[in-house]
């Protein structure tokens, strides 16, 4: 099935089709990344940690058509949790289309090219690490923003 040009500018999340939906993600990997929940405040920070099962370099993840069983934390993008998850960043495809904001010209829909995420440095390229490479009870330690204040005992982590 060839995609409709620029579906994305008058078709809402919810009539997308399949296919439509899997073109719109940028392929940032910021869905992989673990984020660490505050418990006290709510506030959700990132972490450069990923699932295992990215790939770092191509920002895929190796176990695609399997990941729901593989990961069973893997969270499966919908149009109503795209209104609802607060960490997805400003710059997601999703939530730009669902505020009827035009996409970025990086944005491989826009520019022709996969890569241009990448390029762009808007994705987690060469910025992770594995979960498998770290202790998981440490993942307060590799939190990309400073926390307001986050101890052991009020986290929660998050994928």
């Amino acid at each position: 099935m060839t995609l409709e040009k620029e579906f994305w500018k008058h078709k809402p999340l919810r009539e997308m089709t399949s296919e439509e939906w899997e073109a719109l993600c940028d392929g940032c990997g910021i869905c992989c990344m673990y984020k660490i929940e505050d418990e006290d405040t709510g506030e959700i920070l990132l972490t450069n940690v990923a699932c295992r099962f990215l790939d770092p370099e191509g920002i895929t993840c190796r176990l695609y058509n399997t990941r729901f069983s593989a990961m069973p934390t893997c969270i499966k993008l919908t149009p109503s949790k795209v209104e609802t998850l607060d960490w997805l960043p400003d710059s997601c495809a999703y939530r730009l289309v669902l505020q009827g904001k035009p996409l970025p010209d990086w944005h491989p829909l826009v520019s022709g090219n996969p890569d241009s995420v990448h390029q762009a440095g808007v994705s987690v390229r060469n910025k992770t690490i594995s979960e498998s490479d770290i202790d998981m009870d440490d993942l307060e330690d590799h939190i990309l923003q400073a926390p307001k204040s986050l101890s052991k005992r009020n986290k929660k982590a998050l994928r």
